[in-house]
């Protein structure tokens, strides 16, 4: 069984490709399962436009195609819809409606911001001292103890930033992933930088240190591809060579979710 349930669309403005177009190179790459997980449109009340996530008058499009697609492939492989989101406080309770309204299949917990992107720059590139990592740590134990989302998506995010994995990286990975494990949420093994980590060199995330703590932990991962152009579906080594890191830790790896 071979899944991917961390899969982006043209519409968040920094991906590319067709919603068809992911579908049939998850179907070269050996997928049984692809889930859609676009990012939230959040209903600004300040007039604030992201750029990095679809409008919400796009979102009841994003569905009914997605589902379109499911109903075509349906045989050939399980599509899933779903959105990848933010714990942003003010505005938890309409994320809740909105899963019902669309009769969401799951919602990933992408901890990029906090308390929203109107207010915060991108943990991922703006974790560079010891309060922004710490900001990092409390809005992701608070996001993961809601109860809304199905996994936690790059849980170490913030050593895109960070520059060493110091002794309150220990402190904070080991709080992030012995939470995960007490609220039996899979941890994910992000291979969204994964060609650039071996062009550069760089150890970013998944980031090796981060993933010891969640073996001694005792934490469930999974694999996600965050693809977001259709060929990083094709691209089977970082998979293939992510299984084969889980199996080396010993951390158990769920091949599918269970809804």
């Amino acid at each position: 069984m071979k899944a991917n349930y961390h899969t982006h669309t043209s519409r968040c403005h920094h991906a590319e490709g067709s919603d068809e177009s992911y579908v049939e190179s998850a179907l070269r790459g050996g997928y049984d399962i692809l889930g859609f997980s676009d990012h939230t449109p959040w209903p600004y009340t300040s007039g604030f436009v992201s750029r990095t996530r679809m409008l919400p008058a796009e979102l009841a499009d994003y569905v009914s195609h997605i589902q379109e697609l499911k109903e075509k492939y349906q045989g050939r492989i399980e599509i899933l819809v779903g959105l990848e989101c933010e714990y942003y406080p003010d505005m938890i309770s309409w994320l809740g409606e909105l899963k019902e309204k669309y009769q969401l299949d799951y919602l990933l917990f992408g901890n990029h911001h906090y308390p929203s992107d109107e207010q915060a720059s991108y943990f991922g590139m703006c974790t560079t001292d010891i309060h922004q990592l710490h900001l990092y740590e409390k809005s992701i134990i608070e996001g993961m103890q809601t109860g809304l989302y199905t996994y936690v998506a790059h849980p170490d995010l913030f050593m895109g930033a960070y520059p060493t994995f110091d002794k309150h990286c220990e402190e904070v990975s080991r709080n992030i992933c012995r939470e995960a494990n007490k609220l039996h949420l899979p941890l994910e093994y992000n291979l969204g930088v994964a060609s650039y980590c071996e062009l550069t060199g760089e150890s970013l995330f998944p980031h090796p240190d981060f993933w010891q703590f969640a073996k001694e932990e005792g934490c469930t991962a999974i694999i996600g591809v965050d693809a977001h152009q259709p060929f990083a579906l094709e691209t089977c080594k970082y998979y293939d060579a992510a299984v084969e890191t889980l199996r080396t830790l010993g951390i158990h790896r769920l091949e599918k979710l269970d809804f």
